[in-house]
């Protein structure tokens, strides 16, 4: 379950959340999504416009899901999702993949989260330090190479506690690294002085948000890019 729906207000769905996210990545950036949720966003990104869509795996220039009739088997992402390949798109070698991600070449890497810290802190492969995922993964290379770190989640967990925190209670995955945050009731950039909002649903009201949001808000100027 989402954040509770108020009689004026609804949350997005998870395709409108990754359409969000998609309306704001600039034409021609290098981008990689995370396992879950972010993948959605390759759907939302019109085939006119140059984002180049990179996987750990070895896959750079990824389209949108295929058609249940047009699924190349052998195509998958680093989550082992079936996707396309766009034109002008290659396969490399897993190592240099790797080195992509290592050497700064990624303009953004959009993650999924358990939670983000006021300070940028993100915790995004366990819940507890018994958790059964056998290692961070590529998430931790991504949070340190890639240029900027946006999080894409829904604003509260399935028992409605939020996902945007003080200080972060999971094991981290990386500090002090995202720099923006989309969720199902708000957009919020990572500043010095903690999350700014710089948009939210229509109908829901500040106090709102923040009755639902565990870290201090407070309100954006005017929306910039991360």
């Amino acid at each position: 379950m989402a954040a509770p729906v108020a009689a004026n207000w609804k949350p997005l769905t998870r395709d409108q959340m990754a359409a969000r996210v998609a309306q704001d990545i600039p034409e021609g950036w290098y981008v990689n999504l995370g396992i879950g949720l972010p993948t959605l966003i390759a759907n939302h990104v019109p085939l006119d416009r140059e984002v180049i869509f990179h996987s750990e795996n070895g896959v750079l220039g990824m389209g949108p899901a295929p058609a249940k009739d047009k699924v190349d088997p052998w195509l998958i992402n680093a989550g082992k999702q079936h996707v396309t390949l766009r034109p002008g798109g290659s396969y490399c070698h897993h190592a240099d993949s790797f080195a992509m991600i290592r050497g700064g070449h990624i303009d953004l890497c959009v993650l999924g989260a358990f939670q983000v810290a006021e300070n940028g802190d993100i915790a995004n492969w366990a819940t507890s330090e018994n958790d059964t995922a056998p290692a961070v993964g590529g998430a931790m290379d991504l949070a340190a190479g890639a240029k900027r770190l946006w999080v894409l989640m829904e604003h509260t967990t399935k028992t409605g506690e939020s996902k945007l925190v003080r200080k972060c209670t999971y094991p981290l995955t990386a500090p002090g690294v995202v720099k923006r945050v989309y969720t199902n009731l708000a957009v919020l950039d990572v500043t010095p002085a903690g999350f700014a909002v710089i948009e939210m649903v229509p109908g829901i009201t500040f106090d709102e948000l923040q009755a639902l949001t565990d870290a201090p808000l407070h309100r954006a100027s005017a929306a910039r890019a991360a």
